[in-house]
């Protein structure tokens, strides 16, 4: 393996849309949602172990859940358990990240990678960015992978590739001759509505966004200085208290000053030298139950039922679930979601789990944090 090779697993989210079956003392990652015997968390940390080394993976995640983490990942290092104090959104997650890395390795490269996707052809997508971490050590990019869309979908961001050749530089031009499957970025587009989702699909230039990134500490570095200094010099200048005891008050007391913003915002949608990987590896974006259920184990009426104590009658395409061995018996019901925990019971149509968040404030706000 490449010591100069690191990984970063940002597992810090809360999991709102999988309520009950995630709560915020418990969050998806955290959990074994497709019945693999392995959590999402530790299918990631599986995944990357394989083309980078143990020492230098590391999970960045709310303090809350430093013990869930060390549990379940006991092979890390502790000083590669970075705890956020609260959720600030991904770009000071990846720039704590890159502060600890650089005290490290000034040759790194990394890859950043959410902890709760799904990749059915691992040796596809390992082989993809073990391609793309070599890449980023001939030039100063910025890198993502894009998934050829099969459909027009609504729930993902979309990347857009540039075929124009009169908008590349000559260092560009030759980088691309010399590295055929990576692509120049020309935009990045939020959620589209679904007839806007049908021309990004027909046009064959528009990719799903995978939300995975990949560069070299140096051109992230380089890119936090000119479009997020503010949060890129709150870090640097307390780097000589990383790895030691004060580490912990040191972060606390700098994330309140962090802007609240994504690196997708900050700093993707806004650099220049940003590249695509296009590819096709059976990936999913495990954020709600409808993008799940595809994945999950059915019976003959396409019923995901969670274990052998539980009868449906007339009901098909449904997601069943609950969290002991209940017997639980439903009847007329078509394309619902519905999850027993041991305080909340959720009956909730798929075409309107994206309700699923209101609901969550809803019961916050009437019954209190016992329930979320």
């Amino acid at each position: 393996m490449n010591k100069n090779y690191y990984c970063v697993i940002m597992a810090g989210g809360v999991g709102s849309r999988f309520w009950p079956f995630s709560r915020e003392s418990h969050p998806k990652q955290f959990l074994d949602i497709l019945n693999t015997g392995r959590t999402l968390l530790q299918q990631t940390f599986d995944r990357f172990s394989k083309i980078i080394p143990t020492d230098n993976i590391l999970v960045v995640t709310n303090a809350r859940y430093e013990s869930i983490v060390r549990e379940q990942l006991p092979e890390l290092l502790p000083s590669n358990i970075l705890l956020e104090p609260f959720r600030r959104n991904t770009a000071p997650c990846i720039a704590y990240a890159v502060s600890k890395i650089a005290l490290q390795n000034s040759a790194a490269s990394m890859v950043v990678a959410p902890s709760d996707h799904r990749i059915v052809d691992e040796d596809t997508f390992l082989n993809i960015a073990k391609e793309i971490l070599e890449a980023t050590t001939k030039i100063d990019g910025l890198f993502t992978v894009g998934i050829r869309p099969n459909r027009p979908e609504t729930g993902y961001g979309y990347i857009q590739i540039d075929t124009e050749k009169n908008s590349k530089t000559d260092e560009v031009k030759s980088f691309l001759a010399a590295n055929p499957n990576l692509k120049k970025v020309k935009t990045f587009t939020e959620k589209p509505d679904y007839e806007m989702a049908k021309v990004f699909v027909e046009s064959g230039e528009f990719f799903w966004n995978s939300g995975l990134f990949f560069w070299s500490l140096e051109s992230i570095s380089r890119a936090f200085q000119k479009y997020l200094p503010d949060i890129f010099n709150l870090f640097t200048e307390g780097k000589s208290l990383l790895n030691t005891i004060n580490e912990a008050n040191y972060i606390n007391e700098i994330y309140p000053r962090c802007k609240n913003i994504s690196i997708d915002y900050g700093i993707m949608e806004m650099a220049d030298n940003v590249f695509v990987r296009c590819g096709d590896f059976g990936w999913s974006d495990l954020g709600t139950w409808g993008s799940i259920f595809e994945h999950l184990q059915k019976d003959e009426n396409g019923n995901h039922l969670s274990h052998r104590k539980i009868l449906t009658y007339n009901s098909s395409r449904n997601i069943i679930r609950s969290d002991n061995d209940k017997c639980v018996v439903v009847e007329g019901l078509d394309d619902y979601i519905v999850v027993d925990t041991s305080n909340v019971l959720l009956i909730c149509s798929l075409k309107n789990e994206q309700m699923i968040r209101q609901y969550v404030n809803d019961v916050k706000l009437n019954f209190g944090e016992e329930y979320i």
